[in-house]
């Protein structure tokens, strides 16, 4: 009988085990120990959520009205009125044209340039090769690119101002007769090629001189004036003469002589042309022919025999024709 109740007492032992966590199924019979499953607590701490604490930063104790103690407010009116005077003060400037402006600054190959607007314009200093005395204070020509770029700036040019000018000189030579100077920089085809100002122009080999030029390497280097007597406003190109100043100042000498000219008078000339029948002469701006029976009192083949080219020569006026500018020397 005890065994009995011992027999049943582990088995309601072993069936009150089979809920506990550990999976493993245990059989029942005799030989096999009885085990006592691990009790499980559970805590009230492993259901609470964890506590975020927050914490307070320096800036949250900052009194942000302290650094508006000296602020000014303006009406809408006031800032009106404040602005338009402001802009009043500024120069009134447009892209592409040519204003005057100060040197405030140069530093690090960069020169600072105002100009009378809101922001200033800023140029290398490589711009200013022409300029190796550049100082602060020297006004200089500018070229406005564009008043504002991406990044707000003043967009400025100084190489795009000369050759403005320049044009604008040429302009006015070819219309109102005025005069230029030039450096020949070098020879081409048919002519030279002359710097005025930084832009190249063309001057022809029979706008060189009143006279035919053989050697074209003699003007390069030199400094001439010129008039311009051809312009093409598409590409900016001109074509200049020197032989039109030449003529120019011939053409007074010219009427001068004309008007003291009388038959018989002795006159100095130049030999300006060889022909068959005789030799043209210069006096001056005043073209005369000396007919080859007229050049010497024995008997000539060919005015080449006595004369040359550039030679001068005493003659004497025989007559002339005012109206025609025809002049007969003897």
């Amino acid at each position: 009988m005890d065994d009995e109740k011992n027999l049943e007492n582990q088995e309601v032992i072993k069936t009150s085990n089979v809920s506990a966590p550990s999976e493993e199924v245990v059989s029942i019979n005799e030989e096999t120990p009885v085990v006592s499953a691990p009790s499980v607590e559970v805590s009230e701490q492993t259901e609470k959520k964890p506590v975020v604490e927050v914490k307070k930063t320096a800036h949250d104790d900052f009194d942000w009205s302290q650094g508006k103690r000296h602020s000014a407010y303006y009406s809408e009116e006031d800032r009106k009125t404040l602005s338009e005077k402001y802009e009043a003060a500024m120069n009134t400037i447009n892209s592409n044209e040519v204003v005057q402006a100060m040197v405030t600054a140069i530093h690090n190959g960069d020169v600072v340039l105002d100009i009378n607007y809101k922001s200033d314009g800023l140029l290398a200093l490589s711009e200013f090769r022409d300029m190796p005395d550049l100082k602060i204070g020297d006004w200089v020509d500018v070229y406005i690119e564009t008043q504002e770029d991406a990044k707000g700036d003043l967009v400025l040019s100084r190489r795009k101002a000369k050759l403005l000018k320049a044009w604008q000189k040429i302009v006015d030579s070819f219309t109102n007769g005025t005069i230029i100077t030039g450096v020949v920089v070098s020879k081409t085809k048919g002519g030279l090629i002359v710097d005025s100002d930084g832009l190249e122009t063309f001057l022809p080999g029979s706008q060189i001189d009143i006279k035919p030029i053989i050697d074209y390497d003699q003007y390069v280097g030199k400094t001439m004036e010129f008039k311009v007597v051809k312009i093409n406003e598409a590409i900016k190109n001109a074509v200049v003469s020197h032989k039109a100043l030449i003529e120019s100042d011939l053409a007074g000498q010219r009427d001068q002589i004309i008007a003291g000219l009388e038959k018989g008078q002795v006159l100095e000339g130049i030999v300006k042309n060889i022909t068959d029948f005789g030799a043209f002469m210069d006096l001056g701006g005043v073209d005369g022919l000396l007919y080859i029976t007229d050049i010497s009192w024995g008997r000539i083949n060919h005015p080449a025999e006595v004369l040359e080219l550039n030679q001068k020569l005493n003659v004497v006026v025989l007559e002339f024709d005012e109206t025609k500018n025809v002049f007969h020397w003897d």
